[in-house]
Parts: C-alpha cells; structure tokens; sequence
C-alpha cells in the first residue's frame, strides 16, 4: 500500500531543505556522489509517532534572472518568483495527500506567502466533511527572544494555526509532526490486484504517449472493460498473453517551454508515485537530445525504490546510425544514468512501432526474474566457489568470514549472509559477489539485495 505522500512548498529562502532534512533525520546532501548520478534528492522517507510517509522537498527556485545571484528576493519583488511558487504548489496540491506551506517569522508574511496560501485554499477540496488536502502552515526561524508576538501576523493567510518552529534546531516541530499525523487520510484497504503493474517513467517529451498508444494499439481488442479496474485514469488494464497487466503512464505532465526554471523536478514527481506502485519501470529516454539531470533523476528513483527496470530509447528511427552508434550509445546510457549490465535495453520507434512489439514481453521476463528464488544449497555451492577463486582481502589481520547464505525474500531478491564481521564486507566484495550470483541467475533487470549479519555463536 502507498505510503501517504507530504509536500513542503513556500517562497525561496525560508527553510524548507533545512525542514526536509530535520524531518527525515538526517542530512542529505542536494547532489548524489553516488558515481555516474548526479541527481536531486526530492524524495525521502519520513516517520512520525509510528506513521510512516514520504516527503517532498520542493527546494530549489531561482526566483532572480541571470546576472542578478546577489540580489535580494524580497527587496527585487515577488512577481519574478511566483510563477513558479505558483507552479509547484497547484502540483503539490494535485499529487500530495497533505501540504506543509512553511512561511519564516524574521520577514512576516509576504505577498507571495499570500499567492501561494490563494493557491492552497482555492484548489482544496471538500470530501468527507474534511478539506483535502489538509494544509498545515510553519512558522520557521522563530528562534531566539521577542519572536512569539510575530507568529499571529500569519493568521492572515487563512491557513489556521500557525506552527512556530525552528527547522535549524528542531524545535516546535514535534508539534507541527503530531498536527500533520493527525490530518493525513487513514489509508483504506485496496482491492486485491495481481496484475503486473508497469511503469511508463520518463522525462517530458521522450515518447511515453506515443509508446502507450502503440502498446495498446496492439492489444486494444483485449483491454479490459470490468467495472472498476480503473482505479487511476493514468492506469489502464489489459490483457497480454494470458497475464493481466496494468499500465501506468505518467504523461501528459507538461508541453515543451511551459514550465518554469525551478519547476522542472516536479516533473518526477509524478514518475515518483507511479515507480513506487509498480513492479516494472519502462523508462523512457529521448535518442535524439543528450542526456539530462532530470533523466538521471527518474533513474534514480528507480534505483533507489528497487524496482526493475527496462530501458526504452525511443525515436530510434531518426537517428543517424553505423556499426558503432549501438554500442556507443548503450555504453553511454549505462555511464551517464547509472544503469549496470543487467539492465536490458530496446531502442524504439513508438511512431513506427519498430521492435515496440518487444517492450511487453522483456518487461513480463523482467517480473519473472524478480521472483525467482534460489535454493540454499545452490546458493551456498555458489558462494564457497566465488571465496575459493577469490577470497576477501584482509582488513588488517582481519578477514571476512562467511559460514551460510540464504534467500530470505523475493521481489526484490534479498539474500542473508552471515559472517564473523559484517564491517569487513567491503562494498567491492559485494559486487564481486553480486556479478557471480548473477552469471548463474542473470536475474534480468532485476536489482538484487546483499544484507550481512553477525553469525551467532551456539550455546
């Protein structure tokens, strides 16, 4: 079931990477040193008082124009800003199950705080007898003496009460945190569905319409018309060789140069959603224009989540080809986006359908290998010949020691190893690990999890 999704809007400068990073509980950096990814941490998982949720950081607008970086955004005016204040919160209350708009005290409310508080007001809803999404509305840096008095001005922007906290410390924000748990929705139970769900993931403009269509172009005869099976109208249930699947398209977000600097990552935001609820990600890029951070982004989601993947590279057919440009191209795509070997990718045409008819059955062989299981026995077979050719270096006079692996999971595939230390399994021993397991169970563009514990000694 989905975790309920919080997103924190406000103007520049008021706190909300600082408030994202004290709600999660630690502090992310904005850039992933991870190599070959680069992208922005929009997303993390959040706990409060046993709720678990996912948080979104909408931090990041450049209110200014080039050439003015120094200046001050309130002495320059709100008008350059708001567009795109504006633009992420009419997202924010589309997509999240609440809202926290964060104002701060030192400046009082603003006439931007009062746009985007319109917004909020404007687009909630009423549904049983309550206005969803809820918007709870922090008063941030209401540190230090002679602050308390300021916090009544922001009853003025309709918003109710007003949460004086101080994301920097962490103080008041355990009040705001109690306020929020108690405004999410209670998660209702879904209604069973064992279909394979897919993904269609990508930046704006790659294709993930045209590639939809012309999936079910195909099969349109056999989508399903049950009552009730659209639970979402991005989903669409169909039928594919005897296996139900459903579909998840994320298009339609946004046209070309009509969304504002700053906005851009809101874009995968919707991607974001649509990875966790699936168990494939087809994910979408563009083979005529370079790769970009926000393609890097949605991988990133994908990998991050541990989900499996297909890689589609769509408008293959104008592209200008030779012996080479395959080959370059994949080793280029794998470098700059951080996919590994066992990533399949297809190049397309959604347009002239070419090896489109291969999308569908790759992603249903993808699922496959995601719930293969491995026998002990031949886990552990495995494991003592991968030590036999190449035992663990030392660490110290200290080397790793395994005494049994086992699968403890499937979807993803998660294996179990106890050893004498787990602090001496070095990550590049894990990938050595990793690429044996996988020349004998490819477990195609299928992400595998390693966890090392501690062998207990018997009594």
């Amino acid at each position: 079931m989905p975790k309920p999704l919080v997103a924190i809007v406000g103007r520049p400068n008021v706190g909300k990477s600082t408030l994202f990073n004290r709600l999660i509980g630690e502090q992310r950096a904005v850039v992933d040193d991870t190599a070959g990814t680069t992208r922005d941490r929009l997303v993390a998982e959040a706990e409060w008082n046993g709720v678990t949720f996912d948080l979104v950081d909408t931090g990041g607008i450049e209110p200014l124009p080039r050439g003015e970086a120094n200046a001050d955004p309130l002495a320059v005016g709100s008008a350059q800003f708001v567009p795109q204040i504006r633009a992420q919160a009419e997202i924010a209350i589309s997509e999240a199950d609440a809202v926290l708009l964060l104002t701060e005290a030192i400046s009082g409310p603003t006439a931007a705080d009062h746009e985007v508080a319109g917004i909020l007001r404007r687009h909630q809803q009423k549904r049983d007898g309550a206005l969803r999404p809820p918007v709870l509305l922090g008063v941030n840096k209401t540190e230090g003496a002679g602050r308390e008095h300021e916090i009544y001005e922001f009853y003025e922007l309709g918003m109710g009460e007003p949460y004086p906290i101080s994301a920097l410390h962490g103080t008041g924000t355990g009040d705001l945190l109690d306020a929020l748990v108690a405004a999410l929705p209670a998660a209702a139970p879904e209604p069973e569905d064992t279909s394979v769900k897919i993904a269609i993931v990508g930046r704006p403009n790659v294709g993930k319409s045209s590639l939809l269509n012309r999936l079910l172009g195909e099969e349109r005869a056999i989508v399903s018309d049950v009552p009730g099976t659209t639970r979402d109208a991005l989903d669409t249930p169909l039928v594919f060789n005897g296996t139900p699947v459903t579909l998840i398209d994320t298009a339609g977000l946004r046209k070309r140069g009509h969304i504002d600097p700053g906005v851009e990552s809101w874009s995968a935001l919707r991607a974001y959603k649509a990875i966790s609820r699936a168990d494939v990600a087809l994910v979408v890029v563009d083979a005529t224009e370079p790769f970009t951070a926000q393609d890097a982004h949605i991988a990133g989601f994908v990998i991050d989540a541990l989900k499996s993947v297909v890689v589609v590279v769509n408008k293959w057919d104008i592209i200008e080809k030779d012996e080479h440009t395959l080959v370059d191209y994949t080793r280029k795509l794998r470098t700059e986006l951080n996919f590994l070997d066992y990533v399949p990718v297809i190049f397309v045409s959604a347009k002239t359908g070419q090896r489109a008819d291969q999308v569908l059955p790759t992603a249903l062989r993808v699922q496959a290998e995601r719930l293969v299981r491995v026998p002990t026995a031949d886990l552990n077979r495995l494991v003592r010949a991968a030590v036999d050719e190449h035992p663990p270096h030392a660490q110290g006079n200290r080397v790793l020691k395994i005494s049994h692996a086992a699968q403890v999971r499937t979807d993803p595939p998660t294996f179990l190893f106890h050893v004498n230390d787990p602090e001496l399994a070095h990550f590049t021993y894990k990938r050595y690990l990793e690429n044996r397991l996988r020349a004998e169970y490819s477990f195609l563009g299928t992400p595998v999890r390693f966890s090392f514990r501690k062998k207990e000694k018997r009594e």
